[in-house]
């Protein structure tokens, strides 16, 4: 089943708890993770946890449990929920104050919901999907996980209006993520990814990919790459905690490599399942 977790206390997730003055609800003034199980088991979760809090550092909040207690508070909501395969959605926001665009002296607001997990269609995974480019609109502060997300609602909409199913952002004639994913490249057999910086966020399951890429002794490159080197890619993909390794089938209407799922695609997303 869903669950809800509110300020200490775990709740029906139906039950109304957001006071009309939460800073989330007026100002997206706080932060967000994502953690995704397997049976019944939340993958990377100190990396999760890790960038929670410097995404909440990052915008001065100060999170009203620590990590061990954090981990606690998410372990017992997944096993409330009784779900083998869930999706943990927590945040932090500054709290509730009447609305004032100053700091204001009160505690922060930590929220968290443990409900089943978004299942991508396997057609996905065996034909690749669609995708298109878009100016990046968003803030100039990418990397902090905030819950500012319009830009790229906006965006992924668009996408999906059109037939496609991600939107993937174009900064200064360079590369940047998807609007909920990092985005890979695979040129002659070298692994491409753009590098952080504050205009892309430090993905979870990036990592990961770079880290079994080293494992295997694939060449990887952290660099910036424009449009027309991901539409001559041999293969290309996107990855997130939700989608893992989702291959890219076409970019802007083109094919991508031979249009089918390459093979260094499938051979990272089957190692990266190894680490469920």
């Amino acid at each position: 089943m869903n669950i809800g977790f509110f300020n200490g206390e775990f709740i029906d997730i139906n039950k109304a708890v957001i006071p009309i003055d939460e800073r989330g609800h007026q100002f997206g003034d706080g932060v967000y993770e994502v953690v995704k199980t397997y049976h019944s088991v939340p993958l990377l979760l100190d990396e999760h946890l890790e960038r929670f809090e410097k995404s909440a550092t990052a915008i001065h909040i100060r999170l009203p449990y620590k990590k061990a207690e954090l981990k606690s508070i998410i372990v017992e909501g997944i096993e409330r929920a009784g779900l083998e395969n869930a999706e943990v959605y927590f945040q932090v926001t500054r709290g509730i104050a009447p609305r004032n665009h100053l700091f204001p002296d009160v505690p922060p607001s930590f929220t968290l919901t443990v409900k089943p997990a978004r299942k991508i269609a396997e057609r996905n995974y065996e034909s690749g999907v669609q995708t298109i480019i878009v100016e990046d609109d968003r803030w100039a502060k990418c990397h902090i996980k905030s819950l500012n997300l319009l830009p790229n609602i906006l965006a992924k909409q668009n996408a999906v209006n059109s037939g496609n199913f991600e939107a993937i952002y174009e900064k200064d004639g360079f590369i940047a993520e998807g609007t909920s994913s990092n985005v890979f490249v695979v040129k002659n057999a070298v692994l491409y990814t753009t590098p952080l910086t504050s205009n892309i966020l430090p993905g979870i399951t990036r990592e990961a990919i770079l880290q079994i890429a080293k494992e295997e002794g694939i060449e990887s490159k952290e660099e910036r790459f424009t449009k027309d080197f991901l539409m001559n890619a041999d293969e290309a993909f996107i990855s997130s905690t939700s989608v893992e390794v989702l291959p890219i089938r076409t970019v802007d209407g083109q094919i991508i490599g031979s249009g089918n799922p390459g093979e260094m695609t499938k051979k990272l997303h089957q190692l990266f399942k190894g680490l469920c």
